[in-house]
């Protein structure tokens, strides 16, 4: 997993977008790479086993030697992240916009990182349950969101769609809404599906049965339903493609490619840049599958 950070980053001009060159071709690009397990939030230590996770202080001093080394004087900042990394953008996103000067401009990106509370093949909670060890072992409590803790349990508040509508710094969420790594691990993960009925499914959609698409859909309207108050604040962008994918921004041909995924005849990188820059307002939601034939889905052998 790799967690991004953007302040001023490098993607490239295309003349099919009409992407102007200025948008994020010379910006400069920092990486850091996910390491602790609990999208950096996490800061507990364990003498007897010998564990420490330190997550959060990673974070911490990633960013102030970032700042030390001339971010601090950056006019504009993206702060971005794929899958966990999508999460931790979300969870530090308006963190981030406390390090800089009022009058910088910052944004934050979450790719692939809208992590449902749903309900496996099986009826259980196998994300639920893997989030809760997560948070419990690692002490992610104490650095979740307060708004978000003064009403519910702290592992709810380590899923996304409990937090997003209120953070405060514009936010841009992209996400397949048939996220293939949530098929895959979360929702028809081996221990809800013993049997393998949905193993042929979770590697190429082409086949999964009616049933097995009716669920999916079911998935689709869970994730749209999650967003609805989130959507309705004008400074925040989405782009939810009805693609079965995973880190849209992590490939060139799915960010910004000649065939790039699109929805109403404007690719991703095009609707991150008009949201940025302020250009227009982007709630871009796909009609359900199997309507988009732009996707470049995922298929495992």
């Amino acid at each position: 997993m790799i967690f991004s950070i953007f302040s001023f980053s490098r993607f490239f001009c295309h003349e099919k977008f009409l992407i102007p060159c200025a948008d994020f071709f010379n910006w400069n690009r920092v990486k850091l790479r996910y390491c602790d397990g609990a999208s950096f939030t996490g800061d507990s230590q364990n003498q007897a086993a010998q564990l420490n996770f330190r997550g959060q202080r990673i974070w911490s001093a990633a960013i102030e030697d970032l700042m030390s080394k001339g971010m601090r004087y950056a006019n504009q900042a993206l702060l971005s992240g794929c899958s966990a990394g999508g999460l931790a953008a979300i969870l530090h996103c308006d963190e981030f916009r406390g390090f800089f000067p009022r009058n910088t401009k910052v944004k934050c990106l979450s790719d692939a990182g809208l992590f449902l509370d749903s309900i496996d093949v099986s009826g259980g909670r196998t994300l639920r349950n893997l989030f809760s060890g997560v948070v419990n072992l690692q002490g992610v409590q104490r650095n979740l969101p307060s708004f978000c803790l003064n009403r519910l349990d702290p592992t709810s508040c380590f899923f996304p769609q409990n937090v997003i509508s209120n953070i405060k710094t514009p936010l841009f969420l992209l996400n397949a809404a048939y996220d293939s790594w949530q098929v895959q691990a979360s929702l028809a993960p081996p221990s809800a599906d013993p049997h393998g009925y949905w193993n042929e499914c979770k590697k190429n959609h082409a086949q999964c049965s009616p049933s097995q698409i009716q669920f999916l859909q079911g998935f689709r309207n869970q994730m749209l339903n999650a967003i609805k108050g989130f959507s309705m604040s004008k400074q925040n962008g989405l782009f939810i493609n009805s693609c079965f994918a995973h880190c849209q921004t992590e490939r060139q041909d799915t960010w910004f490619a000649d065939n790039s995924p699109i929805i109403k005849n404007k690719g991703i990188a095009l609707a991150v840049g008009d949201w940025y820059f302020d250009r227009s307002g982007i709630k871009a939601i796909d009609c359900p599958y199997p309507c988009d034939k732009t996707c470049h889905n995922l298929v495992f052998r």
